[in-house]
């Protein structure tokens, strides 16, 4: 069912809570710089209500209507299960840029402060944390 960026772009900003088609256009061109067409929300909106992925609200509008719409239970399930496929394949993308402090453990993506201790080189999230490491290991060094 979603098989582009804009679907899953979409379904991202319903997570977020209910919308009409017009603030999910106006919401895509402000973070991504790009507007969707009304031709691609609309239909998509529509499958997923069809699908029972989404339900939708008449708001008024002086004299106009607007649908806004929200999850259903469901949808926010296959929601829930596509964020999490997501996740699993950025998490699985960015791995090789991952290093993990050799002092405190925790995970720094790409700029790792890098120094060679005790004749190994090793990466750490900042300098404090080099400093630090090699104080409790060379000794104050």
């Amino acid at each position: 069912m979603v098989n582009d960026f804009s679907k899953f772009y979409v379904m991202l900003l319903l997570s977020e809570g209910p919308k009409h088609g017009y603030e999910i256009m106006s919401q895509m061109e402000g973070r991504l710089g790009r507007r969707a067409s009304p031709g691609q929300v609309y239909p998509f909106l529509s499958a997923l209500r069809s699908e029972g992925m989404v339900a939708f609200v008449e708001e008024g509008t002086g004299r106009k209507k607007r649908k806004v719409y929200s999850f259903t239970a469901e949808g926010r399930r296959l929601c829930d299960r596509l964020f999490a496929q997501f996740t699993a394949l950025v998490s699985s993308a960015i791995r090789p840029s991952i290093r993990v402090c050799s002092h405190c453990g925790c995970s720094v993506f790409r700029d790792a402060h890098v120094e060679e201790v005790g004749g190994r080189r090793l990466s750490f999230c900042c300098r404090y944390c080099a400093a630090s490491y090699r104080k409790s290991t060379v000794g104050g060094g």
